[in-house]
């Protein structure tokens, strides 16, 4: 198996000490989305975080903003309920978007936020890049494939964080299984980052990735 340098896209270090000035700009709350009339209008470039519930979505938020409680951080699957919009140093929008998988939610609000979802991949044209948040302890499961699918068909371009990577087994080997299913997406990119909001592993790369895709 490949190191990580020669998994994910190279970076200098200039290139990550940019990254590093952006992230340390004011990072705020803008507003939460839970219908598509309520989006802020289409004027900064977008990067968004999904996964599946309690995956650490808000922990990996909160660990590139370099805050403590930007985004709220719960052991209760389905805490985030919309899209929750946060202006990055004036310059982008990091979105988080409600999780998926085993939310202990209605039917019906599933529903309202799987909808939700599938019109914003579709129809925001300042959407730059999606985050897909994949649980290094578990794998990929088949919500997440699902969500795969419909970046696929939505042609949104995606990459794969692994999260929780310092509690991980065989990290290698998840990765390189991972590699080989990315070849079959077409909206995918043929990369994997390796994450630990805990101990800030893999933070600095994916910063620069967020930088370099919002064209910032």
């Amino acid at each position: 198996m490949a190191d990580d340098a020669e998994i994910i896209h190279e970076l200098s270090d200039e290139d990550i000490a940019d990254a590093k000035k952006l992230f340390a700009g004011p990072c705020d709350f803008m507003l939460g989305v839970a219908n598509l009339t309520q989006l802020p209008p289409a004027e900064l470039p977008e990067v968004a975080f999904v996964g599946r519930s309690n995956v650490g979505k808000s922990s990996l938020i909160n660990a590139l903003t370099n805050r403590k409680i930007l985004a709220r951080v719960s052991h209760t699957p389905g805490r985030t309920q919309q899209l929750n919009f946060f202006l990055l140093n004036e310059r982008i929008h990091l979105v988080d978007m409600p999780g998926y998988g085993y939310a202990k939610v209605s039917k019906s609000d599933r529903k309202a936020w799987n909808l939700l979802i599938k019109d914003y991949l579709r129809g925001r044209e300042t959407l730059r890049c999606v985050f897909i948040l994949i649980d290094s302890r578990h794998g990929l499961k088949d919500s997440d494939r699902e969500m795969m699918k419909m970046l696929d068909e939505a042609a949104v371009p995606y990459r794969i964080v692994l999260t929780k990577t310092d509690k991980a087994k065989n990290l290698g080997a998840l990765k390189k299984s991972i590699l080989t299913e990315l070849k079959t997406h077409a909206a995918a990119f043929n990369e994997v980052y390796g994450t630990s909001a805990h101990k800030k592993d893999g933070i600095d790369h994916v910063r620069a990735i967020i930088r370099s895709v919002g064209f910032v």
